[in-house]
Order: C-alpha cells, then structure tokens, then sequence
C-alpha cells in the first residue's frame, strides 16, 4: 500500500472510530444529539440501545479497515471501503443530511479510487 491509500484508509477508520464514540458511549449527550440531529434527551434515551448497536457495526468496519491495512490486503480495503461509502449513500438517502456523504461516501470512494489507480 502506498501513503495516500494508507493516509484515506486510516481517515475513513479514524471517523468510524469516532461514529462509534458518539454511538456507543456518549449518545445522549448535546454532542451526539447535534451531530445525529436528536432534538430531546427522550428520544436519545429511547435509542440509545438502537444507537449502540449501529456503534458496534461501526466499529467492525473500522476494525476492517485497519486489519487490511496492517496486513496489507488491497482487496479487503476495497470491500470494507465499499461498504461504508454504500452505507453513506443510504444514509444521506434515508435520512436527507446530505453531509454524509462529505464524512463518509467521499473519502471511502477516495480511498477506492486510489487503490484502484496504483
């Protein structure tokens, strides 16, 4: 793997290392709420174990992510990759918040991209 695959693979890794953070540990806070666009402390308790759950999805993709890069597996980058920038695409579909596509599909597709290039 090159630099720049390693540089869009850790990225994409970092960020759902952080979704999981948000979904997993801290999910009804003003933080969360704000970056998942919960409106009441009540529906964020009535989620929280629905938002745990996705946080641990997040976290097998990020796993993934870093089990291709340190056994340098271009096509596990590629599969894993591919599921986060599909995921991205159905959550700014599902949900209308377009700037899922900017935290997740792009810098997947970069990271696709860029392996499908070298």
């Amino acid at each position: 793997m090159n630099i720049l695959q390693i540089i869009f693979i850790s990225l994409v890794a970092i960020i759902h290392i952080y979704i999981v953070y948000l979904e997993m540990v801290i999910w009804t806070s003003k933080k969360a709420m704000k970056a998942f666009g919960i409106k009441n402390k009540a529906l964020a308790e009535e989620t929280k174990v629905m938002a745990a759950n996705q946080g641990l999805y997040n976290g097998f993709l990020a796993a993934g992510l870093l089990w291709s890069m340190f056994m340098v597996k271009t096509d596990v980058a590629i599969f894993f990759l591919s599921c986060v920038a599909i995921a991205g695409l159905y959550g700014a579909y599902s949900t209308k918040i377009i700037r899922i596509l900017y935290i997740q599909t792009i810098p997947a597709a970069l990271g696709i991209i860029s392996i499908l290039l070298s």
